[in-house]
């Protein structure tokens, strides 16, 4: 009766969602199943079959809480639907410096590289400065690409999700498992998403440098994962955060993983889902 307790009312609450995404509770796993994902570190959870939009598992998954460079899928839907000029340059400068959480970069200040190669590094590799210098660059600035995203947001049915600015440094853009799914499902509409999102290695030229980018997801290496999009994120205040729109025996799957601790907990979450799906 405890565990019926806490899925009723959220999957009532996915169920009349202005999207396409519901649950149907008929066809949920039986229980049993559902036990066998009893260990997922994870404290926010969604699984959707993103073909029928039924929910295969959830916890906790109309929760609002931080969602890190998750965020970032977003600021890649917002610049592909504002049809700006991909091959445009644009410079990182001293604006695009992280002052919230003081990370480091390996976008130097004065680089310069197309709005493509921007959104590239920004996805596969998280690169903040990238995000920022993306939204900068949109008509009217920083302050408009965040109205964007949440304009965006509320289109999608997104009604826990809030933006304040690109990156996802920041603890105060929030969304919940059931929008994220949403977001996931959308974007992988987007055929730059979902290469760049997947994609293993990218090259730039610095100066006479090049600099060397690599995926911040090592399940797109896995041989046994047929990955569509995927977007990881941390901030301290989030946990380790991961979306996947993957292909497991067949089926176009959504998997939202929210708040895990420990460094490598989202990705065994993953594949523990991976392996209960695959067995099923």
């Amino acid at each position: 009766m405890k565990l019926l307790a806490v899925f009723v009312p959220a999957l009532a609450l996915l169920a009349g969602l202005a999207s396409p995404l519901q649950a149907h509770a008929g066809r949920l796993p039986p229980m049993h199943h559902e036990a066998k994902l009893a260990v997922l570190k994870s404290s926010a959870v969604l699984i959707l079959d993103s073909r029928t939009r039924n929910v295969l598992y959830e916890k906790h998954a109309s929760h609002a809480m931080p969602i890190a460079s998750i965020t970032k899928l977003m600021t890649a839907l917002v610049v592909l639907e504002a049809k700006q000029n991909m091959a445009q340059k644009l410079t990182v400068t001293r604006a695009d410096i992280d002052r919230l959480k003081h990370s480091s970069s390996r976008l130097q200040v004065g680089t310069e590289l197309s709005r493509s190669a921007m959104l590239h590094l920004a996805l596969m590799s998280s690169e903040n400065r990238a995000a920022s210098a993306l939204a900068r660059h949109y008509p009217g600035g920083t302050r408009k690409f965040v109205a964007a995203m949440n304009a965006k947001a509320r289109a999608l049915g997104m009604r826990s999700t809030r933006y304040v600015e690109p990156t996802g440094l920041s603890s105060r853009n929030v969304s919940s498992p059931a929008d994220l799914a949403k977001l996931v499902i959308a974007a992988e509409k987007h055929p730059l998403i979902r290469h760049y999102s997947t994609d293993r290695e990218y090259t730039i030229r610095q100066g006479r440098q090049r600099t060397v980018y690599h995926n911040t997801n090592r399940l797109t290496a896995n041989p046994h994962w047929n990955i569509r999009l995927q977007k990881t994120g941390y901030i301290s205040e989030a946990g380790r955060c991961m979306v996947l729109h993957a292909r497991i025996k067949g089926r176009p799957t959504v998997m939202v993983f929210l708040d895990a601790q420990g460094k490598f907990s989202h990705a065994a979450d993953a594949n523990r889902v991976r392996a209960w799906l695959a067995a099923r």
